[in-house]
Formats: C-alpha cells, structure tokens, sequence
C-alpha cells in the first residue's frame, strides 16, 4: 500500500511539474527516494510434512503477551489453563491433552522438563520471543523420544538482529507491572550479542469473589539472558546464559484469615541455563552440515503449601551432534547421537511439619545414549514423506525404540494433505510435576511411576478456495492418542485421598478441528475455529471422560488494520464448552461436594494498537465478559480441613481485566 501511495505521489508531482512549463524544457533535481513495505507476519503453516504453525511477533503482538503462557489467545488449537486456584501455576493443552504431553523446545533443543514444567509458562517473557512453532502429534525424532501429542518451539530474539535498543513496559488493573528490555550490539567480524533483561511484580493482592483467598499468587520474577552469535562463510556458533528467580506469594488473605494461622502460599524458584550450538557447513551445494549443540539447566525450588512443603534441586544435561546430508533434491537424510542427563533431588514433608518433617526422597538419575535417522523422500513438489527411527538406552528402563513418519502430499493448488503417526514415551517426576496439588487439604498419595507411552495419529486437510478475488484458508484435521501406559490423578477412589498412580485400563483421546480464515478486506481479517475432544481415562476401574478437559472450543477472531497500518484493532471471542468433573462424594448433611459438571463459558478480549515511528503504544481488556468460576477453592472458610480443595479448577479466576503498555524501539524489532 505505501509503495502504491509513493508511485501515485511521484506521477502526481511529475505531471504537476510538467503542467506549470508546458513549453519549455527544464531540468529538475529529484532526491533520493526512498519506497519500503512492512511485510505483515502472523500465523502461516510450517512448511515441511508435519502439520502445524509458526506465529511471529505481529501474532503474539495482538494481545499483551506477557509470557508465554499469555501466547495462545488467537491459537485455536492451544489451550493455557490455570492447574489450582491456590498457586498460579498454568499448563498447555494441545489435542485435548495435558502440556506434559507436549516437548518444550528453545531453538531446537529439549527444555523446561521436572521441577521447571508446572512453572515453565511464565519463565519466557513475551517481549523476548521471536516467534512460537506448534507441531502437531508426531513430531521429528531429532529432538529426541519426548514428543506425545506435538511441539512447542520458542525462537527468541537473535543477536544478529538489527543493532539497536527496544523496550517494553506494561500495567494492569490489576497492579500488575513489567518492564522489558533487549539489546544488541554488532562487535564486527560476524560477532554480535545481545542482552535480555525482565521484572515483574504485582503490588495488589485481589479477592474479587471475597473467600478470603487471593485470586491468584502475587508474583516476583527477575529474569536476565546473554546471548552470542558469530558466523562465518563455513562456520556459525550461538551460546547464551540465563537467570531466573521467581516468587509467589498466594493463600489466604490475613485480613480474612479464620485462625491466628492463615494458610499461605509461599513458592521460591531460581533457574540458570547455558546453552551453545556449533554448526560447520562442509557442502552448501548438498546441504552437508554437522552440528553440536548443549545445554545445562540447574533448577532450584521450595513450595510451602500450608503445612505441606516441597524442595527440589534439579540438574539437567543435554547433548546432540547431528549430521545433515542433502545427495539431490529428491533425498534427504539426517543422523544424530546424543546423551541426557537427569538427576533430581528431593525433599518432601506431606503432612503437618510438627508431626511429619521434611524427608529426604530417593535422588533420581537417569542417563540416556541415543540415536537417530531420518529419511526425507521429495520426488517432486507435490509429495513429501519423511520416516525416522530412534533407540535409545537409559540407565533405569534400559533399551527402546521410536518409530515416526509423515506424509505430505499437494494435491493441487487447492488441497493440501498431510497424516502423521509415531510413538512417544516420558519418565514422569510425580513430585515435581504435580506439586501444585499439595495445596488440597486430602492427603497425597503418590505411587511408583514408570514411563508412560503413548501413540499418536492424524490426518490433516489444508483447502485454499478462490471467493471473491481473495482466498479462504479452510483447515481440517483428526488425532487420536492411545496411551499404553499414564500417570492418573484419582479424585473417585477415596474422599480423603487423592491418588498418583500408574493407568489401570484404557486410556485414548480423540479431538476433531476445523478453522478458516478469510481476509474480507485488505484491511480485516476473520478466523473462525471449532473443536471437538472426546477424552477418556481408566478411574477406580471405570472408563471416564477426563475431569477437568472442556470437551469443545468455539473460537473467533478479527483484526483490523488502517491503510497506513498505524492503527490495529483486535478482538477474540472464546466459547469454551462444558465438561466433567471428578465424582463428586457426599457431604454428612447429604448434599454432594460440588457439581457433576462444569457448564461452557465465554471469554472475549480486544486490544487497540497505534504504531509511530520508534514507538508503539497499546491498550486493550482481558475477559470482558467478565466471567469467573463461581468457587475455585471448596472449603475456603475452613483451609487446614480434609475438605479444603483449591486444584479442581476449569475456568477463569479474575473478571474483567484493562491494561495498556508501550513498545519503545531505537533502531531494531519494529512492529
């Protein structure tokens, strides 16, 4: 638009010059000119065989954005859930699944696994990310055995980018305030490197359904990362260095507070992480390359929960050397090796501190020796398969293969095809994955878990129709997940307990999707997405529909965007159906606990964008409809009793929310 506005504005002048000497020739001196376009990125399709999508800053920047966990409002296929309304912690639900189920990537390498997962969501500060790529179902053996249900790859702002400062501050109604900040400096010579800063705290502490219970924790994060990047014609290397420190503080307000002993949240966690990866291109002309790369990851963490208490130290290592081999355009292959390294140390106090103090657990190690080789087949522009293998040998479950393969196939410029089908296995850290379920007042019983495994299948559709001059995106897909074996939280089995424990029985999940996006005009753009899961798990012997997983999602989106793209409206609605809840027991004056189900409930945001030169400022609202579930925590007048339960939440906990915030950039990541 602006380059059609420039040409317009140059015949204009031309003929203006030319009209006011209509006998004479002259010479007129034209300076530099100078025509540039801003090419819009949001959301678009990965490009190879597996299904899924890769949004860009432009797409994370039509909401807040926070972290990651704040990441997915315009996403149809990813849901963010808080896990209890006692300790803030959020999880990612793809294919109606757990996030656990989902493998952490940063930049192509396995992260935020054990003690970091509960957490993981508000450990990466929106304002660094590049962009978020989501793979569905099976996904490439290269990044090692983990993946169930799909992919989560975060690309972070990049040292080589553009030279310069940018800055990022926001605010709530809440009380909430952020401030951001990322650098980059070019040394010369392909060296360059970059420095990320973030802080959070929120001031108030809120109750707006008045239980005597902060809605959510209020949250300190300080969190700093150095990054490196030099590349030379046959040489590119990447390392970096990260700290976190993170505190929550939750429970019981000490104004409403029952007892002269109010029931406190009280979670402290430090993370530190080194990375580096070494690529040596050897045959551009063949795409040979050979690639190293490693990290370390040392997690540091104490939950207080009442008079429950949980500390883990945590130390994670991972290594991969990759060899990379185009011979032609129709074969591609790809081998691998590589060696992680877990090992957990753990002390729990699961009852109250005075008659059951902290103890320590067994420390888990865990070594595995891997690797893999993938095939990519490509005759022609219509088809791609890709199969790959891995075995693996750890040093607790011994030797096991996975086994992966895609397809795609264009079948022409309307249809694209693509099915997917793997296996994929986890070991479970049941203390550290779970622990936010200590805040119920039920006791905990955790039993012996092994690894769970699962397989996945899909098949999608991709319709690109002709309608009015203009396309609509039409996208359908299917994924069934059969688990062979699963960690299970058991609500049914005993009011007074709540259970841990390895799958007895049957466990799959279907989930159906369908989406299409239409640009009506060049300036508004509509999306339209509606999913079905059927969820089902073994329970006390029984099959069930999963507690606690909405069995539909209703979504629509519109973004609106002025000729010059200074102004941006976006809004999203969600309808997030209804679904069941674990059974409920009867209470001695014969009521039940709480409702069998849980009803369908909307959520509707929009935020208002206005770019200028070196500055963009937006506002915007989070749940206007301002709904809420009704009681998040049962037994909030009484928190030290066996009836005290925060974990059973499925919908919001805050209402309407505004903020507003400022993207300050001196010469880089313009938006």
């Amino acid at each position: 638009m602006r380059k059609t506005h420039v040409i317009i504005l140059l015949l204009l002048l031309t003929w203006q010059a030319a009209a006011q000497q209509p006998d004479s020739i002259g010479r007129h001196t034209l300076g530099e000119v100078s025509v540039s376009s801003q090419r819009r990125e949001g959301m678009s399709k990965l490009k190879g065989p597996e299904n899924g999508i890769t949004m860009g800053r432009a797409e994370l920047f039509k909401a807040a954005c926070c972290n990651l966990g704040e990441s997915f409002v315009n996403n149809p296929s990813v849901d963010v859930n808080y896990s209890d309304a006692a300790t803030g912690a959020r999880q990612i639900k793809l294919l109606g699944l757990s996030g656990t189920y989902v493998q952490m990537l940063t930049e192509g390498m396995p992260n935020f696994r054990g003690v970091a997962a509960p957490y993981a969501l508000n450990y990466v500060p929106g304002a660094w990310m590049k962009s978020i790529s989501v793979s569905k179902g099976a996904a490439s053996v290269k990044n090692g055995y983990e993946s169930i249900t799909g992919q989560i790859d975060i690309e972070y702002l990049k040292p080589q980018d553009d030279a310069g400062i940018s800055v990022n501050l926001y605010g709530n109604t809440m009380a909430r305030f952020e401030a951001n900040a990322d650098a980059n400096l070019h040394l010369g010579k392909g060296l360059s490197t970059e420095l990320l800063l973030h802080a959070d705290h929120d001031f108030m502490h809120s109750d707006a359904n008045g239980d005597g219970f902060m809605d959510l924790p209020a949250t300190t994060q300080y969190n700093l990362q150095n990054r490196w990047h030099y590349a030379s014609d046959r040489y590119i290397m990447h390392a970096g260095i990260t700290a976190l420190r993170e505190e929550r503080m939750g429970g019981e307000l000490t104004s409403h507070a029952m007892t002269a002993n109010p029931f406190a949240i009280h979670i402290e966690a430090e993370r530190y992480e080194a990375y580096t990866k070494h690529a040596f291109i050897l045959d551009p002309a063949h795409g040979t390359n050979v690639a190293l790369m490693a990290s370390v990851a040392k997690d540091m963490f104490h939950g207080g929960y009442g008079y429950r208490h949980y500390r883990a130290d945590e130390l994670d290592f991972f290594a991969q050397l990759m060899v990379e081999h185009q011979p032609s355009e129709v074969h591609g292959l790809s081998a691998g090796v590589s060696i992680t390294s877990d090992g957990l140390s753990e002390q729990v106090a699961m009852g109250r501190a005075a008659a059951n103090p902290e103890l320590p657990r067994p420390d888990w190690r865990e070594r595995v020796a891997g690797a893999y080789a993938q095939y990519t087949f490509k005759p022609s522009y219509h088809l791609t398969a890709m199969a790959g293998i891995r075995a693996d040998y750890s040093s607790v479950f011994g030797t096991f293969a996975t086994p992966r393969a895609h397809l795609k196939w264009v079948v022409n410029d309307l249809l694209t095809l693509r099915a997917s089908s793997g296996l994929g296995r986890r070991t479970v850290h049941p203390y550290a994955e779970y622990n936010y379920l200590f805040s119920t007042g039920r006791q905990v019983q955790v039993d012996s878990i092994g690894q769970e495994r699962a397989w996945n299948s899909g098949l999608a559709a991709s319709l690109y129709i002709p309608l009015f001059n203009k396309t609509l995106k039409v996208n359908a897909e299917y994924y069934y997940t059969h688990f062979f074996t699963q960690t299970v939280v058991d609500y049914n089995s005993d009011s007074s307990l709540l259970r841990i424990v390895p799958l007895d029985g049957r466990s799959y999940s279907h989930t159906v999707q369908v989406d299409a996006s239409y640009q009506l005009t060049r300036s508004i753009e509509l999306t339209a997405a509606y999913r079905l899961n059927d969820v089902r798990v073994t329970i006390g012997g029984e099959l069930l529909r999963k507690p606690l997983t909405a069995r539909s999602k209703t979504l629509f989106t519109l973004s609106y965007h002025d000729a010059l793209d200074l102004w941006q409206v976006d809004a999203t609605l969600q309808i997030n159906g209804g679904g069941d809840m674990p059974r409920p027991y009867t209470l001695a004056d014969g009521t039940p606990s709480w409702e069998a189900t849980f009803p369908t409930y909307a959520q509707m945001n929009m935020q208002l964008t206005r770019r200028f030169r070196h500055c963009t400022l937006y506002v915007g609202a989070e749940n206007i409809t301002s709904y809420r579930q009704p009681t998040p925590i049962l037994g909030a007048d009484n928190p030290w009793a066996s009836d005290f339960e925060p974990t059973l939440t499925w919908g919001p906990m805050q209402g309407i929310m505004v903020y507003g915030g400022l993207r300050l950039n001196l010469g880089q990541h313009m938006q």
